[in-house]
């Protein structure tokens, strides 16, 4: 998958990291990487666009024809992300347009939506290192 987010560090209980359990649909495919949105209480999809509510990165591919209604979601480590726009280090970030990008969160905008902040800067369409803790 093109702009996939790939891990650098997981943090949490376990060598895995952190990884929450989210109901989706069952034809759905999610490859790992994915920035997931949250849909509706527990229930993640592909993010699609900006400022969608951040739910995860999908901690594994699921197959759009295994009849599954699971993914798993990393939620607290460093991951690399794809930017959109300019980024400075230390910027708080949301999902953007086209899916699986981040770009700097405005200042007014709801703290449900932020994906985490830059740990460096990165210009549009490189890669930029996000601390994500949700």
């Amino acid at each position: 998958m093109a702009r996939e987010v790939t891990k650098i560090e997981q943090y949490g209980m376990n060598s895995a990291g952190d990884i929450r359990g989210f109901d989706c649909a069952s034809g759905t495919k999610i490859p790992k990487g994915t920035i997931l949105k949250l849909a509706t209480p527990r229930t993640a999809s592909a993010s699609t666009g900006t400022a969608d509510i951040f739910a995860g990165i999908a901690s594994a591919d699921k197959s759009g024809t295994d009849f599954s209604t699971r993914v798993g979601a990393w939620e607290n480590g460093i991951y690399e992300f794809t930017a959109s726009g300019t980024i400075v280090a230390g910027d708080k970030l949301q999902t953007a347009t086209p899916g699986n990008y981040v770009m700097r969160m405005p200042s007014f905008t709801s703290h449900q939506i932020e994906v985490g902040y830059a740990v460096k800067s990165a210009a549009t369409n490189e890669r930029v290192q996000v601390r994500v803790n949700n």
